[in-house]
């Protein structure tokens, strides 16, 4: 790449522990891998939130949201990291949360083929 050439401005990430405000654990939300994850702001609402919260917003847009463990993958996050700010956005009314589908929710092939689908385009 040619010196005159202006280099992508690399944004600078906030540290876990600031976003936190210093939190290890969350006592009142408790967040699985599976979870699925829906924004609870509009986009408009979203100006004076750090970068990272406001990405993971922008990526849970209702009405489909996403699995903690892929907004941990798409965000480069570990898993228990991820859903300790989950937690905090949760803790906020930032997001909302619902377990996982359960057994007999499950057995739709169609749908479990799709799921493959999405995590092979990861």
């Amino acid at each position: 790449m040619p010196q005159d050439e202006p280099q992508p401005a690399r944004r600078r990430r906030t540290r876990l522990y600031a976003l936190t405000d210093g939190r290890t654990a969350v006592p009142h939300t408790v967040l699985t891998m599976d979870t699925t994850i829906t924004a609870a702001v509009a986009e408009d609402a979203r100006a004076g939130l750090p970068t990272e919260w406001q990405e993971i917003l922008a990526m849970c847009e209702a009405p489909g949201g996403r699995a903690v463990a892929e907004i941990a993958a798409r965000m480069h996050i570990r898993l228990t990291p991820m859903t300790l700010l989950l937690g905090e956005l949760a803790d906020r009314g930032l997001i909302h949360h619902r377990p996982p589908l359960g057994r007999a929710e499950t057995t739709d092939v169609d749908l479990l083929m799709r799921i493959r689908d999405n995590i092979a385009r990861i």
